[in-house]
């Protein structure tokens, strides 16, 4: 479980098919530390495993092994060496939650169709498919590459969010641009709400 509160803007340094799997490979500073095998971490808002853990310099080299299917419904298929990636330790029971409830399960692959500066901050427009856009609702909370963010507005097959500042400074937006593809998780309490609906229909 995650919060969607990113920690640092790591980066993949390499991406290598192997037989069963593709091994990712990410440069951590920050969420480096204290990181061992075995360990959850939320990259772009994935839920991945480091199964393998190089001390470089002041940073760390945390491996993950990707399955085709993450491959497949998330924008590391998008990435190379040097790309940013968003990254998050698992939530401890005494941390704090800042943003909301994650689980790091993607639930669709979005796609940047409006990204412009408005004063000091940046206005965001993003197009998802049905399966998402029927759990957001206006003031909402959906993680966009693993950043908890409210929801500004919603249409038939968007949803537009704002960014402060910060969050443009210290995560993988900064390098984004109309066209990308954004991994997006919708907000869990959706979900639960949905199916005990559909319970009392039945």
């Amino acid at each position: 479980m995650f919060t969607g509160i990113v920690e640092e803007a790591g980066v993949i340094e390499k991406i290598t098919p192997a037989k069963k799997s593709i091994e990712m490979t990410v440069r951590a500073t920050v969420c480096g530390r204290g990181v061992k095998v075995g360990d959850s971490v939320a990259v772009n808002g994935c839920c991945l495993t480091a199964v393998k853990v190089t001390p470089r310099g002041k940073s760390k080299l945390i491996q993950f092994d990707l399955l085709q299917e993450s491959w497949k419904r998330t924008n590391f298929q998008f990435g190379k060496p040097g790309s940013l990636v968003n990254l998050e330790r698992s939530l401890r029971a005494n941390g704090e939650l800042g943003g909301h409830f994650v689980t790091g399960h993607v639930d669709g692959l979005g796609k940047i169709i409006r990204w412009e500066r408005a004063g000091k901050d940046h206005v965001l427009d993003i197009a998802a498919p049905a399966e998402v856009m029927k759990y957001l609702v206006f003031k909402g909370s959906v993680a966009v590459d693993g950043i908890s963010l409210t929801v500004a507005a919603v249409s038939k097959k968007s949803f537009r969010i704002w960014i402060i500042p910060h969050t443009f400074e210290v995560t993988v937006l900064r390098e984004r641009k109309v066209g990308n593809a954004v991994n997006l998780e919708a907000d869990l309490l959706g979900k639960y709400v949905e199916k005990f609906l559909a319970a009392r229909k039945s």
